[in-house]
């Protein structure tokens, strides 16, 4: 499922490029989780608090992992907040690994948005 480490960081690289473009920011891994997560709310970019930014970035990992099946959207609360429910554990065994599927995942999250 996960590609080679070269092409993985070749597209990486080309995603942190494209969106250099659009923000004037080349985002790091946190960025992206955080600009995934204010997408998949719906709701613009506004002012958040400090939990409401780890709520978006928690919403961007699950919506990620979500396309392995990983976890599955379960409700969007009255607020408009998603809502995701684990339905099995992830692999990880060490950081770099767990470094490396969040970002094969959030590239096919972009494939799919058909951005990159």
């Amino acid at each position: 499922m996960i590609e080679e480490s070269d092409n993985l960081e070749h597209r990486w690289t080309q995603l942190r490029a494209f969106l250099m473009k659009q923000f004037g920011k080349k985002p790091d891994l946190n960025a992206i989780l955080f600009l995934i997560g204010i997408q998949e709310l719906g709701k613009g970019i506004t002012e958040f608090t400090k939990e409401e930014k780890q709520d978006l970035m928690h919403i961007a990992t699950c919506k990620v992992f979500s396309l392995s099946g990983y976890y599955k959207l379960e409700k969007v609360d009255e607020e408009g907040w998603p809502h995701y429910k684990a339905l099995k554990p992830l692999p990880f065994a060490n950081l770099k690994e767990q470094e490396k599927m969040l970002k094969w995942h959030i590239l096919e999250y972009f494939n799919q948005l058909d951005q990159v």
